[in-house]
């Protein structure tokens, strides 16, 4: 599979790394005695507008991070089940225990994100939370997500990791659900190496991931303004200064990758409709990120031949490892814990729950993944070159 860099990096940013440097003040918080830059505070302020939500957080981790802390957020824990699509990375499961959770994993549908009619089939009365993922940048079917949520009372986690900037309806994906979730890492549209963040609307989830996300609010007084609510113990995920100033020009960038992203796959698709080929669906064409190209076919030897073909360079889903759930060994065979006492699957609460799982559990999701080929994208791909790996598909195509 080709590996693509989606992000752009410059000496813009080298500049802004050499001032925090000479500042000497890489701690968020800063010397208290001589002021600090606020890199990060500051960037949260842009994403939060950015993305339209009245909060968001910074932290080390990437993307793993910012899930199990937007679950602690909204407090899920042992006795409550949430629901996660069978296409996705394995931390999105792995979040779900890491809060003593139980994941449930549902189908995906032909736009390679959850089911709404398998997540609504998913649901039972210990059901507190659903995980819509926004894989390779397309957007989930946010309205019936939300419906369906709605009327059972649960919560809604957008994984919006793999599809920053990207939007549904003219929303911000990340903006719809509780709580948006998402990557800075070297993989990603937008990148500062690795990095998380979370973004919500309610106040509590806020204050309550602030508060893990800083080993208990060690650097704030426990009587800060910033918090209503009792301490707790959480974990050291403090974003730097320096992630926060490549950030806030790589958000700058954002807007352009996004453009050209879109601009090329647009041309593809332009190009190839009349070979008859199926594109795979897209729940909003509009904000979809555009990382990828993708093709579906009749069979499984099809997708292969046309995705090995001189010039194509494409791959299937079903190839990609642990972003397929039946690759999950460590979930599926209940061995989560670092301690045997500290496995979510032995929990007391978690008795009687959903922990039966199988390779085969998700027949629809393993069909879809072996019958769908991704090409992906390079912004910074020359017309030229884009021409040609059209010409390659269409050739491949005949």
């Amino acid at each position: 599979m080709e590996v693509i860099i989606l992000y752009r990096i410059g000496k813009e940013e080298l500049e802004e790394i050499q001032r925090v440097f000479e500042s000497k003040q890489l701690l968020r918080y800063g010397d208290p005695n001589v002021g600090h830059l606020q890199e990060v505070v500051t960037f949260e302020r842009e994403w939060a507008e950015k993305i339209g939500t009245k909060y968001a957080l910074l932290m080390a981790g990437g993307g793993t991070s910012a899930l199990a802390s937007g679950l602690i957020g909204l407090g899920i824990g042992p006795g409550d089940e949430v629901i996660v699509p069978g296409y996705t990375f394995i931390a999105t499961a792995s979040a779900v225990l890491n809060a003593g959770a139980i994941p449930v994993i549902a189908e995906v549908d032909e736009t390679l994100t959850l089911d709404p009619e398998d997540l609504e089939r998913k649901i039972t009365p210990n059901t507190r939370a659903v995980i819509p993922v926004h894989m390779q940048g397309l957007p989930a079917d946010m309205d019936r997500i939300i419906e369906i949520a709605k009327r059972h009372n649960i919560k809604v986690i957008e994984d919006a990791c793999q599809a920053v900037g990207g939007s549904y309806k003219g929303k911000r994906l990340g903006s719809l659900g509780d709580v948006g979730v998402f990557s800075f890492n070297y993989y990603k549209i937008i990148s500062c190496g690795e990095g998380g963040c979370i973004v919500t609307n309610d106040r509590l989830v806020y204050e309550r991931v602030l508060v893990y996300h800083d080993s208990g609010f060690v650097f704030l007084s426990p009587s800060s303004k910033e918090v209503s609510i009792p301490i707790f113990i959480g974990l050291q995920l403090r974003a730097n200064e320096i992630m926060g100033a490549i950030l806030r020009i790589q958000l700058r960038r954002l807007d352009g990758i996004l453009s050209d992203l879109r601009r090329i796959k647009k041309f593809f698709i332009d190009e190839l409709k009349s070979t008859g080929v199926k594109f795979v669906p897209v729940n909003d064409p509009e904000g979809d990120c555009s990382v990828v190209v993708g093709f579906q076919f009749e069979s499984e030897k099809e997708a292969r031949e046309f995705a090995q073909k001189e010039g194509v360079n494409g791959w299937l889903p079903i190839d990609t490892g642990k972003h397929v759930y039946s690759n999950w060994e460590p979930i599926l065979e209940h061995r989560v814990g670092h301690h045997p006492r500290l496995n979510p699957f032995e929990f007391p609460e978690n008795r009687g729950l959903r922990i039966d799982y199988s390779k085969d559990m998700c027949p629809k999701t393993l069909d879809i993944l072996s019958r769908t080929v991704f090409i992906s994208i390079n912004p910074d791909w020359t017309e030229r070159e884009i021409e040609k790996r059209v010409e390659a598909c269409r050739k491949a195509l005949s």
